[in-house]
């Protein structure tokens, strides 16, 4: 968020006041920029309208990669590099690579998804942003409506955020 985007914060005290709050305040046409909580609240990212993570396919890419690293690493090795015949098995002894293979296919899904979770979240050394409201982290539910995207007026949002059950409503 830049600092020369006005912003009004709406702060509520209970979790199923701003998730009830949310719906009210949609239903006025006013668009909802985020809403800032201390803790997971379950439905208020459908709520809100944000799109479900596409995480979870980045997990399978990253799994996959490691998978193929993993086999190709142990292939290259054990086959071609440096064969070597233990126990009386094959060379390519494919079962007992399966251990290896899902460890290498856990390590890159880990790493991957904490890298690439961090790239999108803007969550990296050096990158201090202030929080529009000290008290989101502690206990207090901070819903932050955008002034350049809404047709309405700072007035109208400032009543629709009351009505809806905001103890305060701050301008940023």
């Amino acid at each position: 968020m830049s600092s020369t985007t006005n912003y009004i914060l709406g702060v509520f005290d209970d979790e199923d006041e701003v998730l009830h709050a949310v719906s009210e305040v949609k239903s006025k046409g006013i668009k909802i920029d985020e809403v800032y909580t201390p803790f997971p609240i379950h439905g208020l990212d459908t709520a809100i309208g944000h799109e479900r993570t596409r995480l979870p396919i980045a997990a399978f890419m990253f799994g996959t990669l490691g998978m193929i690293c993993a086999l190709s690493l142990i292939s290259y090795t054990m086959v071609f590099d440096w064969p070597m015949i233990i126990g009386g098995k094959d060379f390519f002894a494919l079962p007992n690579w399966i251990p290896v293979t899902f460890e290498g296919t856990v390590l890159f899904t880990a790493f991957g998804l904490v890298i690439t979770f961090c790239i999108s979240n803007n969550l990296f050394p050096g990158n201090n942003v202030e929080p529009l409201d000290l008290r989101i982290t502690d206990d207090k539910f901070v819903m932050a409506i955008n002034l350049d995207k809404n047709k309405l007026g700072q007035d109208e949002i400032t009543k629709a955020l009351k009505s809806s059950g905001a103890i305060e409503v701050n301008v940023k």
